[in-house]
């Protein structure tokens, strides 16, 4: 076993990246581990078993109906409370997928007027799910959905979720947005969250946007798309379009990862900068080996980055939200990942454990 899988494993008390940090007064530890696995009642009390007691659940439904009234969506909370469990997130209608797969694909296609029928819905279900006693939204803007290339050889034979943009099929050369350059996907983030945030921030509910996972080479982009939230300056320009506490990130670390060159030395001083910032609403913990345009996603102790100086970062922050975990690897026989999960799941409690104990 090489030094990194000793150290993240856990190997020895006197390997300077566990031993407790010194110089600071100890922050008291404000995240807590959470999922974003299905609301089944099977589901939920296999995570009220593993102690996970926070959630962001799943699509209630791809349209403004019934399910996403206020009193579909209080028989939602309350059902899952009754387990133990919070339901701290939901997922707007704005999901990763391609486009054609979209619910609501006028948003980012900017396709007048339905693209306004389409935000007055969203601003419905924000106002719905504040008086539901919900506190957050996560949701994704994008045109290509999640980008690989084929998967690779994972630890013990499991497989690795891959991308490399050299072997990435760019046909055909455009999607059925057409060209997006930089400007035009700029304006229809910017018209979106200038209607959205306000009506957020009047009924105080968190929207969470997740990172275009992977990011593309500026200018360059993929079949025509340039991912404006696929590198750290552009989402540092995303959280400043709208000046409201209520307008942030759902911060996919391995996402994030994969848009720096060296993430194992890199990511710490990104979660530092929209953490003191108060922009991070939600953490998908998870690890990669590679760098931009060239990775693998791994079990996270198998990773480039040290997730015991993350978690440590997160809690110098002062972070509140939850961390959960995300594209686990595939291994043979293990349907629907939970294993995988199951796996990563406590990986996350014992580093809950270790910066809880350090005070």
């Amino acid at each position: 076993m090489d030094r990194r899988a000793f150290v993240q494993l856990g190997g020895a008390a006197a390997v300077p990246s566990l031993q407790k940090p010194s110089g600071r007064a100890p922050a008291k530890v404000r995240m807590k581990i959470g999922t974003q696995h299905s609301m089944a009642d099977a589901d939920l009390r296999v995570m009220a078993a593993f102690g996970v007691n926070h959630i962001c659940g799943t699509l209630p439904s791809r349209k403004l109906d019934e399910s996403w009234s206020v009193e579909g969506l209080t028989r939602l909370r309350e059902r899952v409370e009754s387990f133990g469990i919070k339901l701290d997130m939901l997922p707007l209608p704005l999901s990763s997928g391609y486009i054609t797969r979209a619910e609501m694909p006028n948003i980012i296609l900017g396709k007048s007027p339905e693209r306004d029928r389409e935000i007055d819905d969203i601003c419905q279900i924000i106002r719905n799910t504040a008086r539901a006693g919900i506190p957050a939204l996560k949701y994704n803007l994008t045109v290509l959905g999640v980008v690989r290339t084929e998967s690779t050889p994972g630890r013990g034979g499991s497989r690795y979720s891959t991308f490399t943009y050299d072997k990435a099929k760019q046909e055909p050369p455009l999607t059925e947005a057409g060209p997006v350059p930089a400007d035009l996907f700029w304006e229809r983030i910017t018209y979106f969250l200038k209607r959205a945030i306000p009506v957020a921030t009047e009924h105080k509910i968190r929207m969470a946007c997740h990172p275009h996972d992977p990011g593309m080479p500026p200018k360059k982009g993929f079949r025509g798309v340039d991912r404006v939230l696929g590198n750290v300056e552009g989402l540092k320009r995303f959280i400043d379009i709208v000046d409201s506490p209520y307008h942030g990130l759902n911060f996919c670390q391995g996402t994030v990862s994969e848009m720096l060159q060296d993430p194992g030395k890199e990511i710490f001083d990104v979660i530092r900068y929209f953490g003191r910032r108060r922009k991070i609403f939600n953490v998908h913990f998870r690890n990669i080996k590679g760098r931009f345009l060239d990775f693998q996603e791994t079990f996270p102790d198998d990773g480039d980055v040290n997730m015991i100086q993350a978690i440590r970062v997160y809690k110098e922050v002062d972070y509140d939200g939850m961390l959960m975990p995300d594209h686990v690897p595939r291994i043979e026989g293990d349907t629907g990942g939970r294993q995988a999960f199951a796996f990563a799941f406590g990986y996350i409690q014992a580093l809950m454990q270790l910066v809880t104990q350090e005070g």
